[in-house]
């Protein structure tokens, strides 16, 4: 029932995060210049008005308003990180006692039992 509002959620945070919406804003403004500038002139004329920086649109002016506000509050939110005491100036470290040793098998003593007799195979002819 909650699914996919829930995954919704999780991609609008993801999206947010990341700052791919100022990406997807910009590739709108972008598309919207170049079709304005390309009405009027050619399209090489076109390109080089909509990517040179110097002819910005609206959306194009709020959209690095936005990032440049955002980049601000980063800023902000660096100096206010948690600080943790400072640690011991010396550290110990001390090895961990070796494990006892397993006794190593003894090869002789299996070898010394003798094996049970077997009778040896009978035909069945006989």
């Amino acid at each position: 029932m909650f699914q996919r509002p829930g995954k919704i959620l999780v991609i609008a945070a993801l999206v947010l995060t990341t700052g791919t919406h100022w990406l997807a804003l910009q590739t709108v403004a972008w598309t919207t210049m170049l079709a304005a500038n390309w009405s009027t002139g050619s399209f090489s004329r076109a390109v080089s008005n909509t990517f040179d920086g110097r002819h910005l649109c609206p959306l194009c002016r709020a959209i690095a308003a936005g990032k440049k506000s955002e980049q601000k509050k980063e800023c902000l939110s660096a100096t206010l990180k948690m600080e943790f005491p400072p640690a011991a100036e010396k550290f110990v470290l001390i090895a961990p006692k070796p494990l006892p040793s397993s006794p190593a098998p003894d090869n002789v003593a299996a070898a010394s039992f003798p094996k049970p007799p077997v009778p040896p195979p009978r035909s069945r002819f006989v």
